[in-house]
Order: C-alpha cells, then sequence, then structure tokens
C-alpha cells in the first residue's frame, strides 16, 4: 500500500509518501513541504497547496491519503489556518478519488512510537528508525507528514475493516 500522509499547515504543509504493510518496515518514496508567506492573500496561500497536493498525489498515485487532524490550540489565528490547510488536504484526496482518514497528534504518536505523549523528537527519531533513513527527515513537519503515513499503513487497514462490519450490521439490523 502506498500511503500519502499530510500535516497540515498553511506556512509549512509536511507531505510524506510511504509504502508498506501492516507490521512491518515501510519504505520512504520522498518527503515535501508545501510553503507559502505568511504575508500573501489566504486564497491564494489555500490555492498554492491545493495545486501543490493535486500535483504531488499525481506524481506519486498513493492507494490513500492521511491527514493529520486538527486539535484545538490556544492560538486561534494557527488553529483557524490549520483547519483551512487540513480542509484542503481532504478535499485533494477526495477530488483524486482516493479513501482519505484522519488521524489525532496522539493517535499517529502511539502508532509510530507506542506512546501517545511522545514528543517530536521522538517521533522524528522512530521514523528515521523504521523507514531506515540515513539521517533524520527535516523539517519536523515533514518527518510528522511520514508518520502519519506509516500510522495509516499500521492502523489504516484495520480502521477500514471494523468501519466496513459495522455498516454492514447497521444495514442488516431491523429497523
Amino acid at each position: 500500500m502506498r500511503v500519502l500522509g499530510i500535516d497540515p499547515g498553511l506556512t509549512r504543509c509536511g507531505v510524506g509518501v510511504v509504502e508498506g504493510v501492516p507490521g512491518r518496515p515501510g519504505r520512504m518514496i520522498g518527503y515535501y513541504v508545501v510553503r507559502s508567506e505568511p504575508g500573501e492573500d489566504i486564497a491564494l496561500r489555500l490555492l498554492n497547496l491545493d495545486r501543490s497536493l493535486a500535483e504531488l498525489i499525481a506524481e506519486h498515485k498513493p492507494d490513500a491519503v492521511a491527514v493529520e487532524r486538527v486539535f484545538a490550540q490556544h492560538n486561534v489565528r494557527t488553529v483557524m489556518g490549520t483547519a483551512q490547510a487540513s480542509g484542503v488536504a481532504v478535499l485533494a484526496g477526495a477530488r483524486a478519488g482516493l479513501p482519505v482518514e484522519t488521524y489525532t497528534p496522539s493517535e499517529v504518536k502511539a502508532a509510530v512510537t507506542g506512546s501517545g505523549t511522545a514528543d517530536k523528537a521522538q517521533v522524528t527519531s522512530m521514523v528515521t528508525r523504521l523507514l531506515q533513513l540515513d539521517a533524520p527527515p527535516k523539517p519536523a513537519d515533514a518527518a510528522d507528514a511520514l508518520a502519519l503515513a506509516i500510522c495509516h499503513i499500521w492502523r489504516g487497514g484495520t480502521r477500514a475493516k471494523i468501519q466496513a462490519a459495522a455498516l454492514a450490521a447497521a444495514r442488516r439490523s431491523p429497523r
């Protein structure tokens, strides 16, 4: 399975592409950071992100897209920009006809490090080890995007099966 992981952000949006199967170390295909200037018009920033993600999806032909779910922060301006970037990321995957799954930061940390409270350095270290990289991916947004892709490879299939079983059971139950 090839997964495109997206760590949404307006100024820096991390994108990582990983191939793998559950329970085994994956193989990094590539990682990128889509950047925009904070002073630029929001519409142009979102358009840049949309175009860049569409290009990366077309180039790498992933089987699925994994996006970090936005969580509440104290800085409303930051969370708004992250939420807008997240919406663009989800839309880019859906527009390409791909399954899109979102994960909380703690789900990703737990999948990659075994602890939902791991810090960025621990996540980067484990991503480097799991993908057998010579050097840690930089910046942290890229490492987080690769961690999202790993998380989806390891957990996404199971999550999809559970959702499909629940949907099938709901369809079978009498009303």
